[in-house]
């Protein structure tokens, strides 16, 4: 990233590449992803083309101001049951004391604050690179940003961050030897949660949910795959998050009952299309 630039990059609805420059979004690859039934239930979005993600995004800009100094920095829950929001209820709740995360305008971060934690990611998509915003950073605190110049991306570094001031924390991943050198490196006092996952693999998915207390299924068929040979509560019809681990089955579970709901027993499934097979990470099969 060239100094001083404003540049926001996001792995996007449909595994888009969407590219924000100054508060415009400059460029959308082509999806590999047909459906995405999250998207037709809150945008009523049928067929996921470059344009219709370029709207959505743009509309992310305008209504709580991704990638820009107009960023709305909490909120409460939107999808209702998602990764953000599980670990939002368990900040609330002191189930952890902390959660790292990746935002726009600040890259990995350390906060406390449910609604902060909430406002910063609910809504986002994958983000693989970006730059500072200072209504980001002031709300965060510089002090809890990994690299407040720079924004790298780096959850294990953010987990050491988070280790030296919290005893019980929360890290998100996007990469299967993030979540393995985590749980290595801090056993039980992490909750590692996999996000971001449509691009994972078979052997990914297995060290997913061999290192995972969290995993969300987005469009990955090896990960649904691993899913049903492992002892896990299911959350969800359309995008699938598991319970893998004791503490990560509970946090799902009380998710779910403070909405009144119960764990998915089988039903319609109304997942995205075409479910991906191959890891898009690696190039492995």
């Amino acid at each position: 990233m060239a100094a001083g630039k404003d540049r926001h990059v996001f792995q996007a609805l449909g595994l888009t590449r969407v590219v924000i420059e100054d508060g415009k979004v400059v460029s959308v690859s082509e999806p590999k992803l047909d459906y995405c039934p999250l998207f037709k239930k809150f945008r009523n979005l049928d067929r996921i083309t470059p344009e219709a993600v370029k709207e959505n995004v743009e509309s992310r800009i305008r209504e709580f101001g991704l990638c820009t100094e107009n960023r709305k920095v909490r909120d409460g829950d939107y999808v209702t049951f998602g990764i953000s929001e599980i670990l939002s209820a368990a900040l609330a709740a002191g189930s952890i004391d902390a959660a790292v995360i990746a935002c726009d305008g600040a890259g990995t971060a350390v906060v406390t604050d449910p609604e902060l934690l909430q406002g910063l990611c609910g809504r986002i998509s994958g983000l693989v690179e970006t730059s500072p915003l200072k209504v980001v950073q002031d709300a965060v605190g510089r002090e809890n940003i990994l690299d407040p110049e720079g924004c790298t991306i780096d959850p294990l570094r953010g987990a050491d961050m988070a280790a030296a001031r919290y005893g019980k924390f929360a890290v998100t991943v996007a990469n299967p030897h993030d979540a393995a050198a985590i749980r290595k490196r801090y056993g039980d006092r992490a909750v590692v949660a996999a996000v971001h996952s449509s691009a994972i693999g078979p052997k990914g998915a297995q060290l997913y949910f061999d290192n995972c207390d969290l995993v969300t299924a987005c469009a990955s068929a090896p990960i649904r795959k691993e899913a049903g040979s492992r002892d896990i509560v299911v959350a969800g019809n359309k995008v699938e998050i598991y319970g893998v681990t004791d503490i990560g089955k509970k946090l799902v579970i009380d998710k779910l009952a403070s909405l009144g709901r119960k764990p998915y027993d089988g039903g319609p499934l109304d997942e995205p299309r075409p479910l991906l097979n191959a890891d898009l990470l690696s190039g492995d099969e």
